[in-house]
């Protein structure tokens, strides 16, 4: 049956995929499918779809339903899926299990399932996790075009910040210059590059540096990356007055770091400044303390108050976007 579809290369089609879902605009009715080198996603609405992606009439054929974890499990389980890996966030080691072998007997494509089994802990912004099917922690996950390898034991790496990333690419212009200060593997820093900006990118955890490298190369823009491991402090004594655009993806400390970020801006730069704050005033503190480390020096304009999403009760993860203009 001819249906709306947007078409894409079939290397950007997963990419193109999950910022359709987002948008609640992926019809499931509808197979998804590969012609002549072109991806064919069926849409609902036409109309809502993205100025920059590209809409036409597909025949598409009626998709055949796979085999989902919740009819093998008769509930709908929660978990994400990063590359093919697939994680789990279970209180319960019983279900977690159960859930890990639905997982595996459904057609969901994995590799290894694991269960969360830590906070976040340290510096170096890592968790534990149990292996409940598989050997590898290690995968590469594609987001946006741009392929991740990365090992879930030695890094952080959130799959729920993708649309929050690619807001912030998005704003990238060729040949600017843009600073990461707690850049893990890569995914403000590689698609940055990508879009042509000169990067700097820097984490206290080695591994995620090593990382990066790799994802650079791995995309074709390590000419365009400066990975550096370490304090990012010390980084940016040789970096003052040089960047366009910050990013500070450290939200449960990011405001100890302003003073450092003012350091590194140039006289036209956009700060994207993340933070956990309540419910009651979720951006107020982010902003007192941006202009406080900005003023009188930076005129401070915020551009963007955005909720990224919820991270516990009554509690926002959210980001200020503020343009710091020297005086």
């Amino acid at each position: 049956m001819t249906v709306p579809c947007v078409r894409v290369p079939t290397e950007d089609g997963e990419a193109t995929r999950r910022r359709l879902a987002d948008a609640d605009l992926v019809v499931d009715e509808y197979a998804i499918t590969a012609s002549d080198g072109d991806l064919y996603i069926p849409v609902s609405d036409p109309d809502a779809v993205p100025d920059d992606l590209d809409v036409v009439a597909f025949d598409a054929p009626e998709r055949e339903t796979p085999t989902t974890p919740a009819e093998i499990l008769g509930f709908e389980p929660s978990y994400e899926r990063l590359g093919d890996v697939v994680i789990l966030d279970e209180d319960d080691p019983e279900r977690a299990r159960e859930i890990a072998d639905a997982v595996m007997e459904s057609d969901v494509r994995a590799a290894t399932v694991v269960n969360r089994a830590s906070k976040i802990k340290g510096t170096e912004r890592v968790r534990d996790w149990d292996v409940l099917v598989g050997e590898s922690t290690e995968t590469v996950h594609t987001e946006y075009g741009c392929e991740f390898e990365l090992d879930l034991a030695e890094v952080y790496f959130s799959p729920r910040l993708a649309t929050e990333r690619h807001r912030v690419v998005e704003q990238v212009q060729a040949d600017e210059r843009a600073f990461d200060m707690f850049a893990g593997v890569g995914p403000y820093a590689v698609p940055m590059a990508n879009a042509g900006a000169a990067v700097v990118a820097t984490d206290i955890n080695e591994t995620a540096i090593e990382y990066l490298r790799k994802n650079a190369e791995r995309n074709g823009v390590s000419e365009r990356v400066t990975a550096i491991a370490g304090d990012v402090r010390e980084a940016a004594e040789e970096y003052e007055d040089w960047a366009d655009r910050v990013v500070m993806n450290l939200p449960h400390t990011a405001d100890e770091f302003l003073d450092t970020a003012v350091a590194l801006a140039a006289d036209d730069c956009v700060v994207h400044f993340y933070d956990i704050q309540h419910e009651d005033d979720p951006f107020g503190p982010g902003i007192a303390a941006i202009r406080e480390a900005a003023e009188p020096e930076y005129e401070v304009e915020v551009e963007t108050e955005r909720t990224v999403r919820s991270y516990a009760p009554h509690e926002y993860n959210v980001v200020v976007d503020a343009r710091l203009t020297r005086r």
